[in-house]
């Protein structure tokens, strides 16, 4: 099974896949380690690894701030693979990567070594859907899922091109904003998934400002997965790895009390 259908596989019919994130590197290199295990233990079924950056521009101040003390740490790009390695027999692995990363290592070998470390599928924001031939076509020859975007301000006719293009899942940005808790899912967000899932065949997660076990059930009566980012770091930085497992079991058991497709 290759990384991609591994990733698919994550998506059940009736079943919505909890997707968490981490920053590699936060709080500490061994601590990112610990969130991954917790996040694992509490039911995630997939988890994404945020791979630190200078200038995270789809980060909001949480982030940010992650990845800053990430870099700090000491956490490169080969840091993040082993990361990814020791997770991804348990559950797919899915990188968030801004493009510098990719050019800088090397665009080929980058996907090799992401695919060698058993990474499932990749998220790119600053790498827009009319510029990602190559890499799609790179994506495609190693296994690994390519992961595009798609904002609420996305055209119907670009929503199709984007759903061509997933060969992991579309994520979908819950706002046409940065990443960050929010008090409730935003109005538009909803829609937004519902015009996805008209135009694809792949599944379709949504991201940025996910912050409640109740807003991801909102979500979940519509989407395939949900992610869950800057939330889960800030418990991360106020009770550690334990507490951010404990809260992410109350969305797993919200999730599963959805009539999905509702």
């Amino acid at each position: 099974m290759t990384g991609s259908e591994r990733l698919r596989a994550a998506f059940s019919p009736g079943y919505v896949a909890l997707m968490p994130y981490l920053t590699a590197g936060y709080p500490t290199l061994d601590g990112a380690r610990e969130v991954g295990e917790a996040y694992i233990e509490a039911g995630a079924d997939v988890v994404e690894i945020g791979v630190p950056f200078s200038d995270p521009l789809a980060d909001g101040p949480t982030i940010q701030a992650t990845t800053t003390r990430a870099l700090e740490n000491g956490a490169g790009l080969d840091y993040c693979l082993d990361l990814a390695s020791g997770l991804a027999d348990r559950v797919p692995v899915v990188f968030l990567v801004y493009y510098n990363v990719v050019f800088a290592r090397g665009v080929e070998e980058f996907v090799r070594e992401a695919a060698e470390a058993g990474v499932s599928g990749l998220v790119v924001p600053d790498l827009p859907a009319d510029e990602s031939g190559r890499f799609a076509e790179l994506c495609g020859e190693r296994g690994v899922g390519l992961c595009p975007l798609a904002a609420p301000t996305s055209t119907d006719e670009r929503l199709a091109w984007i759903g061509e293009l997933a060969t992991g899942f579309v994520y979908c940005v819950s706002v046409a904003g940065v990443t960050g808790a929010r008090e409730a899912l935003p109005p538009g967000a909803v829609e937004l998934l519902r015009r996805a899932r008209e135009r694809t065949e792949a599944p379709v997660a949504l991201g940025f400002g996910i912050s409640s076990p109740e807003a991801a059930a909102q979500a979940a009566e519509v989407a395939d997965g949900v992610i869950i980012g800057s939330k889960l770091m800030q418990i991360v930085d106020e009770g550690g790895p334990e507490l951010a497992g404990s809260w992410l079991r109350e969305v797993r058991e919200a999730l599963s009390n959805v009539k999905v497709g509702g």
